[in-house]
């Protein structure tokens, strides 16, 4: 599935043909022309008028897409940087904080977790195969890049109401497109999430995010040092698709979006395969001084970030660029965003060694130029200087925004006693376990391959966070995504802490100890002060959470305007989390066992408020959120990790959407094994009981329950017995029974439903 090239601007638009001539500077386009182009490309007038006082004259077609892309909301975070400094980002383990392609954190025996989630959102809007290949791509990149083996690849979907327009479409050409590169490139795809909401009809969410293991003390960066040193351009061939992606990418849609189409970059997995094993293989050597991936703004970002990074300048020489397209000029080169192309920087001689690597892997190779004392970027072309611009002012004086903000009003606390129950128990749940928000994936991760290199231990559906081994060693990986939107739209702050505590929470749930996260914050319009402010309050949450949890932030991307002629997404700080456990063989999953007494970890208050069920049962979508106690999370949870480290926990499963019954039913299903459960001890109405989203809650299966219940009350820790597994059936205190088959037919069943039986 192929889009269509981009076509070059018009001849108004682009410098006279200086073919074979020389000069010192570059060709100024006309004034009027070149305001023009600069708001088509993005450029607010005083943005526009910075650039003239930098260059001290009318920039050139070249310079003019460098600093649109370099100064769009995608590139330069001109909106949200001041509030990202919130977040705490430092810990003994973390080797590399945000600022790199990837965060960096050690996990014993010498190595390292690399990992970062990236966003694809706009692309996979406008051609949904080919945006969320890309995104799968780009992400895999971001940390191979930094001298890791990619182990793992999860996602964070975000789709509108199945129904919607053109919605089933996206859903499977973003399904597809996740599973066509991944299982190509030989990652596999582990875990993830996926919610429906109206507010998505116009702007899916596509997050991606990859996992890799590196030597800790092999760590490469983007920062390029050495007068002279070359720079080189490797991968495939660099083409017409994608140009203007990142400026694309910070604006919102219209109804015009379909004509964006040639801004969808095309992806080739078995390319990347190969890129994969030449950079890791060079690597291996010590022939690296930076290396860069080609990603959003292409050469011009990784050209500029690596010389900035290191303090240095660099001259580009595009006639040495590997074309697959006659007649490109500098500007589209600058700015093309075709893919599995990396920019290095390599020692002196070392030439001809990487060359023989990427030749044997049939990579196009080419030395494009070399690092100067200058500090510009100078690029030529046929001769011509086509853009000569300092770098320092090209971050220094970029755009940096302390937007106006506006906080979301407080919801009033929806008592549990103020919402009748307009149907039984066995019902709700049937139905809930049946809606979008809570079905089976199965029809999405069945088209994943989620067990190649065979290190899995813990797939889609088995536990609250992914296993992955690694290789020659018993210690592994957790890892997942996770955010509730709902919660972060009623109350951006409480929800914000929520979404981190819930990674934590998953991680924790199998065992592992949680070292550190990624995230993907997705919103609407910053100029908005509405929206500004839900950014800067979920800020704040996460920074809460992230220091509460000793859980700090090691990379991240932010995903602005998004928005469909003024209607913005939920917003949606999707969190992506890792942690470590020491042994494989120790981590736990979620499926109920025969003959095991269940234990609920933390208390219940049958919070209704923003709840599944209050949603699509009862019909509402009112109230505070569920509040996160901080202090309540990290007790509840240190306390189920050395449980199930000590090895009296059988089986874990946090409590989350749908609530204490959901979380239940999910075990059930699982493995087909019901359980017999206790009549609720609270003065909380049945259904808030079950129902109810209240945080920081675990049910644990476990042998022995008394000694857990012990253990629980000397920590202070919050402990009930509610019930114990077996038979067919999830069975009430009353005698009131909905079977497991019953349940699980009703979840297996929506997704297919849904998606016509597309698969």
């Amino acid at each position: 599935m192929t889009g269509p090239a981009a076509k070059p601007l018009d001849s108004a638009a682009r410098p006279v043909d200086m073919a074979h001539m020389t000069a010192a500077a570059p060709v100024s386009l006309d004034p009027a022309r070149a305001a023009q182009l600069a708001a088509e490309f993005g450029l607010k007038p005083d943005e526009y008028e910075r650039c003239l006082a930098i260059l001290g004259r009318t920039p050139s077609l070249t310079e003019l897409g460098v600093f649109s892309v370099m100064w769009s909301e995608h590139c330069s975070y001109k909106s949200s940087r001041v509030w990202l400094k919130e977040l705490p980002t430092k810990a003994p383990w973390v080797i590399q904080g945000p600022g790199e392609n990837a965060g960096v954190i050690a996990i014993g025996d010498g190595l390292a977790a690399v990992f970062k989630m990236e966003s694809h959102n706009h692309p996979s809007w406008i051609e949904p195969y080919n945006g969320a290949a890309t995104g799968v791509g780009g992400i895999l990149r971001d940390v191979f890049t930094m001298g890791a083996r990619p182990i793992a690849n999860l996602n964070a979907l975000r789709f509108g109401a199945p129904d919607a327009p053109r919605m089933k479409q996206v859903i499977d050409g973003v399904v597809r497109g996740i599973g066509g590169y991944g299982n190509c490139v030989g990652v596999p795809t582990v875990g993830g999430e996926v919610n429906f909401h109206p507010a998505y009809n116009g702007n899916p969410l596509v997050n991606a995010m990859t996992v890799g293991i590196a030597k800790a003390d092999r760590i490469f960066t983007a920062a390029a040092t050495g007068v002279g040193n070359p720079v080189v351009y490797v991968g495939s061939k660099t083409g017409r698709d994608g140009i203007h992606g990142a400026t694309m990418s910070s604006a919102e849609f219209s109804a015009d979006s379909e004509e964006k189409r040639p801004t969808v970059q095309i992806g080739d997995p078995f390319a990347e395969k190969l890129l994969i094993e030449a950079c890791l293989e060079l690597m291996a050597t010590d022939a690296i001084v930076a290396i860069q991936d080609m990603g959003a703004a292409g050469l011009t970002s990784s050209g500029v970030e690596m010389a900035g990074k290191g303090g240095m300048g660099v001259e580009l020489v595009l006639d040495n660029v590997p074309q697959r397209e006659e007649g490109m000029t500098a500007y589209e080169m600058m700015l093309s965003e075709s893919q599995e192309r990396m920019l290095m920087v390599l020692k002196p001689g070392r030439e001809a060694l990487a060359e023989a690597i990427f030749t044997k892997w049939e990579l196009d190779f080419a030395v494009i130029g070399h690092l100067t004392d200058t500090g510009r970027i100078v690029i030529r072309h046929k001769g011509q200087v086509e853009a000569d611009i300092p770098l320092a002012p090209l971050e220094s004086e970029a755009p940096l925004y302390r937007r106006p903000t506006e906080e979301t009003p407080k919801h009033p606390v929806l008592a549990p006693g103020t919402v009748a129950n307009p149907t039984t128990i066995e019902d709700a749940l049937l139905r809930l376990v049946a809606t979008p928000d809570l079905c089976s994936r199965r029809w999405i991760w069945d088209q994943y391959d989620s067990l190649v290199n065979g290190l899995t231990v813990k797939r889609p559906g088995g536990a609250d966070a992914a296993i992955v081994k690694i290789e020659d060693h018993d210690r592994a990986l957790a890892m997942t995504t996770d955010c509730t939107p709902r919660y972060v739209v009623a109350d951006p702050e409480e929800g914000g802490k929520q979404a981190v505590a819930e990674a934590w929470r998953n991680i924790t749930a199998t065992g592992a100890l949680p070292l550190a996260i990624t995230d993907n914050m997705n919103f609407g319009n910053p100029e908005k002060p509405r929206i500004m402010g839900q950014f800067a309050a979920s800020v704040r949450g996460m920074a809460a959470a992230c220091k509460a949890l000793d859980f700090p932030v090691v990379s991240g991307n932010v995903s602005l305007y998004n928005e469909t002629e003024g209607r913005a997404i939920l917003p949606t700080p999707a969190i992506g989390g890792v942690g470590v456990i020491d042994d494989a063989a120790d981590a736990i999953g979620l499926g109920m066992p025969h003959g095991a007494e269940l234990i609920l970890v933390g208390e219940t208050e049958g919070w209704l408020g923003q709840s599944l069920w209050l949603r699509d049962i009862a019909g509402r979508e009112e109230g505070a959120p569920p509040p996160v106690d901080l202090a309540a999370e990290r007790r509840n949870g240190d306390f189920v990790r050395a449980r199930i480290r000590a090895g009296e926990v059988l089986a874990c499963h946090d409590c989350a959407d749908g609530g204490l019954l959901v979380t239940i039913a999910e075990m059930a299903m699982a493995t087909g094994i019901g359980a017999t459960l206790a009549a609720p001890a609270t003065e909380a109405p049945e259904h808030a009981f079950w129902f109810g989203e209240d945080q920081g809650r675990y049910v644990l299966a476990v042998s022995d329950a008394a000694g857990i219940l012990a253990e629980a009350e000397a920590a202070g820790v919050p402990a009930a017995r509610i019930g114990r597994s077996g038979g067919g059936a999830l069975v009430m205190a009353d005698g009131r029974s909905i079977s497991v088959a019953a349940l699980r037919e009703a979840n297996e069943a929506t997704l297919p439903a849904l998606m016509g039986g597309k698969a």
